[in-house]
């Protein structure tokens, strides 16, 4: 016959349990007290638009990401040298305009959203419950750009255009938590190896008329650096110059910009400036496997130096399963997606200056900005037609999934 258990271990194993089921609870409420949005960056004006992730896209709220606007522009009006730089963001890349949220991350909790600021140089984390700066970090340099989010959620890396690094920041302490020089104007950022390693391409420099292809070598150091993010270490280059020569594709520009890995990481897709088209890279054989050219617009200006920031291509995602491509042609005026196997495109949609391409909360549709529009289109990747479009603000370019509390309203 077994011995009676001792009362107080009994007691003890019961709190414990309880303890533990107290502790399952808590992530499972978190969640249930969060909403699940999409955020649309309106660069020129300052503003995110926030709506539904999927469906009609609906609109929710509208936030301001600039509440500190006065006291920045006194800043740099104070600064001769600030102030000619400010004044170049706003000419060059801005195109005449301000250039006041560039990409956008919410923190794990939903409580705040944290932008990039290009012509103040910055990251900001905004409360969305009261509109409220909470923290800010300033780069190096005086551009900030694209950033991208830790699978984790915890980590947000940010390219600082003319400091020629990124900085890894804690998202909700605004914390640095290190940083890796990268070649001239580094641009795209994306974690892989689950959250193990961070790829930064570079792009050189894209607001001078120097655009033939004779003058290629004016651009600067374009390339692709790869951090170990446990010690901000440099562990490999890649330069596609050589492989582009390789395939045959000299005429082509290294310069490499949105881009995107299939699910298992093993091909990565790109655009490149002055392209219309798409590149596919092998990662474990370091080889440039296929390109495709895309259609080109007849109406599409020819000359080079007329293309923004010297995109013709810019907005590239993929879907859930890796089947398919979503291309923004930006300049050529339409959208589209691409089968991965044949790399061969679906109907052409028009699009006004389509600037990004995400995917939609449920999988289903590529959600790209029409910046020269003011609206966010939904194109569904089973059909390649669109399915819904909704009014934003001035100039959308970067649109992300996030996530607010549940009943949130904008402040």
């Amino acid at each position: 016959m077994a011995s009676p258990v001792p009362l107080r271990r009994l007691l003890a194993a019961t709190v414990g349990g309880l303890l533990a089921l107290g502790s399952l609870a808590v992530p499972a409420q978190a969640a249930a007290a969060l909403r699940q949005v999409m955020f649309v960056g309106n660069n020129w004006e300052g503003t995110v638009d926030v709506i539904e992730p999927s469906g009609g896209y609906a609109r929710i709220g509208r936030l301001s990401v600039i509440p500190d606007r006065a006291q920045r522009l006194t800043e740099i009006y104070l600064n001769p040298i600030r102030l000619a730089f400010y004044l170049g963001i706003q000419q060059g890349p801005g195109e005449g305009h301000d250039q006041l949220v560039d990409d956008m991350y919410t923190t794990p909790a939903g409580d705040a959203l944290v932008v990039s600021r290009p012509s103040f140089a910055d990251v900001v984390s905004i409360d969305l419950a009261t509109g409220a700066l909470k923290w800010r970090f300033p780069v190096s340099g005086f551009r900030s750009d694209h950033m991208a989010v830790s699978p984790d959620g915890r980590t947000v890396a940010v390219s600082a255009s003319t400091g020629n690094t990124v900085h890894v920041l804690d998202i909700v302490t605004g914390r640095q938590l290190g940083s890796f020089a990268t070649g001239d104007k580094p641009h795209e950022n994306i974690f892989t190896g689950g959250g193990k390693y961070l790829w930064n391409s570079s792009i050189g420099e894209v607001n001078t008329d120097l655009d033939a292809p004779w003058l290629d070598f004016t651009k600067g150091d374009r390339k692709i650096t790869i951090a170990d993010t446990a010690t901000y270490r440099v562990v490999r280059t890649i330069d596609m110059r050589d492989r582009l020569n390789a395939f045959g594709r000299s005429d082509l520009s290294d310069a490499v910009r949105p881009a995107v890995f299939t699910p298992d990481e093993s091909k990565l897709y790109f655009q490149v400036s002055f392209f219309a088209g798409v590149i596919e890279y092998d990662v474990a054989t370091d080889k440039i496997t296929r390109i495709r050219d895309l259609p080109q617009n007849p109406a599409t200006d020819p000359d080079r130096t007329t293309w923004v920031n010297d995109s013709r291509h810019h907005g590239l995602s993929i879907s859930r399963d890796g089947a398919k491509l979503c291309v923004a042609g930006t300049m050529d005026d339409y959208a589209t997606v691409v089968d991965r196997a044949t790399l061969t495109p679906g109907p052409l949609v028009t699009a006004i200056k389509p600037y990004w391409a995400t995917v939609s909360a449920d999988g289903r549709d590529c959600v790209i900005s029409e910046a020269g529009a003011d609206r966010v289109t939904a194109i569904s990747f089973a059909t390649g037609q669109a399915v819904a479009s909704v009014a934003v603000g001035d100039h959308p370019q970067r649109v992300r999934i996030g996530q607010v509390p549940a009943g949130w309203t904008a402040p």
